[in-house]
């Protein structure tokens, strides 16, 4: 048994043999073993508009906090720390120079993260059925790490929607990302949701992790 922490209502992780889903209902902060864990935190105020979308800051004046997530990514890196398993959080999430995580190798490959037996790579899940390319880091502990399909998708302009381009240009199309043009909102299904082959991997990983922590 694995547990998957700060997962949709009714997603990917449910109805899944071997699977313990946490989502808000069940608030993953409260998590307290034993299994070893798959960990999805939120990362609106860890991202690339932590603060917030610039014209609404702009109309507005108000700004959000920095790492304001109610204790949710420090609660998920606690339980992979403690439990073993993987958590994973878009590329360049401040979570992980805030919390001491060394930043992983563009290009690909398991690197050591900490002092507490943690591991972190860079990995794009476009490779594994996302629509995007949807670039991720991966903290791991106490599991096996899998060699992954590696490596950095080149983002081309026949990535982004034509009106996109023509009002904004590819310049700032890059910046903002491919999900910033597609999806249907940050909220949408599709765009923030765990392709099946890239969740299946999370749950073996976490699923080794399950037979380390038995042996020792």
């Amino acid at each position: 048994m694995i547990s998957a922490l700060f997962v949709q209502t009714d997603g990917c992780y449910f109805n899944l043999p071997g699977v313990d889903p946490w989502d808000e209902a069940r608030d993953a902060r409260q998590y307290s073993g034993p299994n070893p864990v798959v960990a999805h935190p939120p990362c609106q105020r860890w991202g690339k508009f932590w603060a917030g979308q610039p014209l609404y800051i702009k109309r507005t004046g108000i700004r959000q906090k920095l790492g304001d997530d109610g204790g949710c990514f420090e609660s998920a890196l606690h339980s992979v720390r403690t439990y073993g398993g993987v958590l994973e959080h878009p590329e360049h999430s401040k979570a992980w120079p805030h919390f001491g995580i060394a930043k992983p190798l563009r290009g690909g490959g398991w690197i050591r993260a900490d002092e507490h037996g943690g591991w972190t790579c860079r990995v794009e899940q476009g490779r594994y059925g996302h629509y995007a390319n949807k670039p991720t880091w991966l903290y791991a502990a106490h599991c096996d790490l899998p060699d992954l399909d590696w490596g950095v998708t080149k983002v081309t302009e026949a990535d982004f929607p034509p009106e996109a381009l023509a009002r904004h240009g590819i310049d700032y199309c890059r910046r903002a990302g491919v999900l910033a043009f597609k999806g249907g909102g940050r909220d949408n299904t599709h765009r923030i949701g765990t392709p099946t082959p890239f969740r299946d991997l999370l749950i073996s990983m976490a699923k080794h992790a399950a037979l380390r922590l038995e042996v020792m």
